[in-house]
């Protein structure tokens, strides 16, 4: 697959994660897929599917908005904003987060790592603990 084919399959597989196709992530990842973010590492394709259908039943909305791009013969980097909505977060409202993945492939994906704000996801929508992460990121601004 070329890389403009696994950018855009990449792009277009997580559009909407409710619609993810977990038993077609073998078209856009290697078997033995390394998978890192701020809460998990996975390893191999199967656990990542496990860890992708997790998140799917956990969120009762879930999609990327992809911002920008760099991209070089076997390496990405997308920035994004994704957009959620979690039953025990923020009640019930749509959460946004800014967050950028790096991939590196050949004919597949076989390293993906997502970055973002574990404070903008989680922290600043539980109550008590939000009001304190709000106060430090206002803090530390000034």
């Amino acid at each position: 697959m070329s890389k403009n084919n696994i950018i855009e399959l990449f792009k277009a597989s997580y559009g909407d994660m409710m619609q993810l196709d977990l038993g077609r992530l073998d078209q856009l990842y290697t078997d033995d897929l390394v998978f890192k973010d701020p809460v998990h590492q996975v390893r191999g394709l199967p656990a990542m599917q496990d860890y992708m259908a997790d998140i799917s039943t956990n969120v009762d909305e879930c999609r990327f908005e992809f911002l920008d791009q760099l991209v070089s013969d076997s390496a990405a980097y997308m920035k994004w904003d994704m957009h959620f909505r979690h039953p025990k977060l923020g009640g019930g409202h749509l959460i946004t987060v800014r967050g950028i993945s790096q991939i590196h492939f050949d004919e597949r994906i076989h390293y993906h790592e997502d970055a973002y704000d574990m404070g903008q996801m989680v922290y600043e929508h539980i109550p008590m603990i939000g009001g304190v992460t709000r106060w430090l990121k206002a803090r530390l601004a000034t």
